[in-house]
């Protein structure tokens, strides 16, 4: 724990990174992560036998996320909309949260909240300008996460079945997580891919962690093979993908059976505590998946490290997919095709 921050840097546009800003809608620093490390091996067993650790003390982090663009061209007027404001939860308590624009906007930078009570920030340039730096600095308390037994949860069915519209029923708020979104759809083969881990009768949580080990069994970790503009089926298709095909795979197979799962972005702690493996993910932004239960609320799995999410993992957003949380993204005139570079930092404090 005594060890340096590692900074990871964005090589360029691939299946984690970002289009190329260009005078249309852009995504900077979409989830990331290096190579795959060996699957962990502490921690208590789940059903599906994904591991899972349980620090004793809650967990202070510090985050920085600096995202810049070397334009090719000079950028004549811009508008950005940023979502690098982590959220307050349950088990994340935010402090000193501080955003640093460089060259500064024309004007103070708008605050607001989105659809989901993600921390929304607008800004504009209307001066000349050839680099862009926009970062975020912060601390994190995490809590200690409650202990819970999968198979203790409801039947799946029965989960399916309180997010299906009734007359005169009250549904939960988790419905619209059901519906389908452009990076994960419902659809027949994604239902397939998933369909005999839920057996009648199958508490959901049980089956949800089975699908998690499934998807990160089959699905290699690799780069280059997709990029941001990648769904969950093209996902599946390919057998290949990042952190946020991971994720919409199984926001896509969860929601093709009538389940309600939403996509988390967020960040991993670099340097992972003494005697356990390094995680995909970490030194950059991450995704994973929080699956809703009628007894348990939300319960957050990493497919892509086949875990739980726990005190090594950092909440920035949450929405329906990777398109309703990209870290950064803007219209502007002029720049070229130059990619962001991204560096993201996490340690203890």
């Amino acid at each position: 724990m005594n060890q340096p921050p590692a900074v990871a840097r964005d090589p360029g546009p691939d299946a984690d990174g970002p289009a190329p800003h260009q005078t249309q809608t852009q995504s900077a620093a979409p989830p990331q992560a290096p190579p795959p490390a060996p699957p962990p091996t502490a921690g208590a067993s789940r059903a599906s036998n994904a591991r899972e650790v349980r620090p004793l003390l809650p967990r202070l982090l510090a985050v920085t996320h600096e995202t810049r663009y070397d334009y090719d061209t000079p950028v004549e007027v811009a508008h950005h909309s940023a979502w690098l404001r982590p959220r307050d939860t349950e088990l994340q308590q935010v402090q000193r949260w501080a955003l640093q624009i460089d060259p500064e906007p024309d004007t103070a930078v708008q605050e607001s909240r989105d659809v989901f009570g993600n921390w929304r920030h607008g800004f504009s340039h209307s001066r000349v300008h050839d680099r862009l730096t926009v970062t975020s600095r912060f601390q994190v308390l995490l809590a200690v996460p409650p202990r819970f037994d999968a198979e203790h949860s409801p039947p799946w069915e029965e989960a399916a079945q309180a997010l299906r519209y009734r007359a005169g029923v009250t549904q939960p708020d988790a419905v619209e997580f059901v519906l389908p979104s452009h990076f994960a759809p419902q659809h027949a083969r994604l239902a397939a891919f998933a369909r005999d881990l839920f057996e009648p009768g199958r508490p959901l949580l049980e089956a949800a962690w089975a699908l998690m080990g499934r998807i990160h069994q089959r699905i290699d970790y690799e780069p280059q093979a997709t990029d941001v503009a990648t769904n969950a089926l093209q996902a599946l298709e390919q057998g290949q993908g990042v952190c946020q095909d991971f994720a919409h795979l199984m926001i896509g197979a969860m929601r093709s059976l009538g389940l309600a799962a939403r996509y988390v972005s967020g960040y991993l702690l670099t340097h992972p505590p003494e005697g356990q493996p390094r995680l995909v993910g970490a030194d950059a932004s991450h995704a994973w998946v929080a699956v809703w239960c009628p007894l348990h609320g939300w319960v957050a799995l990493d497919p892509t490290n086949d875990i739980g999410a726990g005190q090594d993992h950092v909440t920035l957003a949450w929405g329906r997919d990777y398109g309703d949380v990209a870290p950064l993204r803007g219209v502007i005139r002029g720049g070229g095709l130059a990619p962001p570079v991204v560096a993201v930092t996490v340690e203890p404090v």
